[in-house]
């Protein structure tokens, strides 16, 4: 196989985590004492780390002051410790393609723009932490997705080129970090991406699952 290595976005990808992510939202805008959002703006808002997920949910004609930006960032940290984990479900087809992908021998990592405090506990609930040997969080680099640099990072831990990599990802934050590390970007259809489905000509191979995934990556390795 012509990888080394293969890096996953985390929400979309391999976890369905918009319940976890929806209730915690509910509560900060409670406390905060703001107007409810449905379920259907936060899976809107999902895609560039907490806090722009925190500051679309308190926009609405104009965006908001720093100070209740910042209390409403404090009151989500705080309640989605407490729900993180507690809804989320691993997408089918992720445990099977994890496993075909270990078992050929290559590297895996997580690169995700979820906070650290948060992606740690969140790996370890769901029970796919063993899988991943590097975890790059969105407060692991100065930037996050769509900029190169957590991809980077993560192939430099994991002692591999960026050109020996792919990453797998369900938006075009991750295609867009992607390419611009030099590594190949495969997506899959059923994430996030800010309300934007994904399409074939956004990424390297659009596929079904992480099954599909490894497939279309033996497939192409055996044709060059």
């Amino acid at each position: 196989m012509q990888f080394q290595s293969v890096t996953f976005d985390l929400d979309g990808t391999l976890l369905d985590t918009i319940a976890d992510l929806a209730e915690a939202c509910r509560r900060m805008l409670q406390e905060v004492a703001a107007p409810p959002r449905s379920p259907e703006e936060i899976h809107r808002f999902v895609g560039k780390g907490m806090a722009v997920l925190v500051e679309r949910c308190l926009t609405w004609e104009t965006s908001p002051a720093p100070e209740y930006l910042a209390a409403g960032i404090e009151a989500f940290k705080k309640h989605y410790a407490t729900v993180n984990g507690a809804q989320a479900q691993i997408y089918p087809g992720v445990r099977e393609g994890l496993d075909l992908w270990q078992a050929h021998g290559l590297k895996l990592g997580v690169v995700t723009n979820k906070p650290a405090q948060f992606t740690e506990p969140l790996l370890q609930r769901s029970g796919l932490a063993g899988y991943f040997s590097v975890v790059v969080s969105g407060d692991s680099t100065a930037e996050k997705k769509p900029h190169p640099e957590p991809i980077l990072h993560a192939c430099r831990l994991l002692g591999v080129a960026p050109q020996r990599n792919l990453h797998i990802g369900d938006s075009l934050n991750d295609v867009l970090a992607a390419r611009a590390a030099g590594s190949l970007a495969y997506c899959v259809p059923y994430g996030y991406n800010e309300g934007r489905p994904v399409d074939s000509a956004d990424c390297d191979a659009l596929v079904s699952d992480l099954v599909a995934a490894y497939r279309q990556a033996l497939s192409s390795s055996a044709r060059k």
